[in-house]
């Protein structure tokens, strides 16, 4: 098995935007820890591990908060090496929630 496969089958599944209730997603913007990761990821426009976000959290409560907004549809996760990478669904979420993002993530204390 190659290292493709390998990376898609450590992949964790991220739901379609679309299918994913308003409710969720508003639940998911709620949490002050999940607002400050997604407003670094909306400023730095780049993918970033888990582990670089200013949060004073532990490790597993991190992971709790990752899984709550890939389940969500906010993130999108992926392995390089042992590093998961964190991808803002900015696009997908403003088709499915027109400017939601940018106007939850304007008001957050940076």
């Amino acid at each position: 098995m190659g290292t493709a496969e390998q990376e898609r089958r450590r992949a964790p599944a991220h739901p379609e935007v679309g299918d994913v209730p308003l409710q969720q997603v508003l639940e998911a913007l709620a949490d002050p820890v999940r607002r400050v990761i997604l407003r670094e990821l909306y400023d730095s426009g780049e993918d970033r591990a888990c582990g670089t976000f200013d949060i004073a959290v532990s490790k597993s409560t991190a992971t709790h908060h990752f899984n709550v907004l890939r389940e969500a549809g906010l993130i999108h996760q992926r392995y390089v090496g042992t590093s998961r990478m964190n991808t803002l669904r900015h696009k997908e979420v403003d088709a499915a929630f027109p400017g939601l993002l940018d106007a939850v993530l304007g008001h957050v204390e940076a």
